[in-house]
């Protein structure tokens, strides 16, 4: 391969690098979400998104509008551990979010925070049906008793 042809390849794949990037930075055009520390609210994060336009008693899913909590478990190698979830449902999207830490030991209590500090970006304005959350913010564990408190919310929403 002459020179010429070999630094047009390497500027072109540099080229295509830089758009990847940009693209995948861009901003999205979804609302902000407003976040409440948990240490001003008693050890939950509160976060809200702008209510959906026109939203009906019952989504296409037949879920019912409103707010519902459950506790979900997981195990942790500390032993069983469980976390609070509310969740506020419009037209079968999630307008918002509510962690209640319930920690058992110092390491569950860090990673339930940070679980509980990163779960809204990743669901708020998402379909309940498509909510199934595997790793939040370096928690990976507190993420089972999150998708098992959404399944008990999901039948209490029916």
């Amino acid at each position: 391969m002459t020179t010429p042809l070999r630094k047009s390849l390497y500027v072109g794949f540099a080229g295509l690098s830089i758009i990847g990037t940009a693209a995948a930075c861009a901003p999205k055009a979804e609302s902000p979400a407003v976040e409440t520390p948990a240490s001003q609210n008693g050890g939950k994060v509160s976060t809200t998104a702008p209510s959906p336009q026109g939203s009906s008693a019952n989504g296409a899913s037949g879920y019912k509008d409103g707010t519902y909590s459950a506790d979900g478990t997981y195990t942790s190698p500390n032993g069983q551990e469980t976390v609070g979830v509310e969740l506020t449902l419009a037209a079968d999207k999630v307008t918002a979010v509510n962690i209640t830490t319930h920690p058992s030991n110092p390491n569950t209590k860090k990673f339930q925070g940070e679980f509980a500090s990163g779960i809204a970006a990743q669901i708020v304005g998402k379909d309940i049906d498509e909510l199934n959350v595997s790793k939040v913010a370096g928690s990976s564990l507190t993420s089972a008793g999150f998708n098992d408190a959404v399944q008990q919310i999901k039948s209490q929403a029916k």
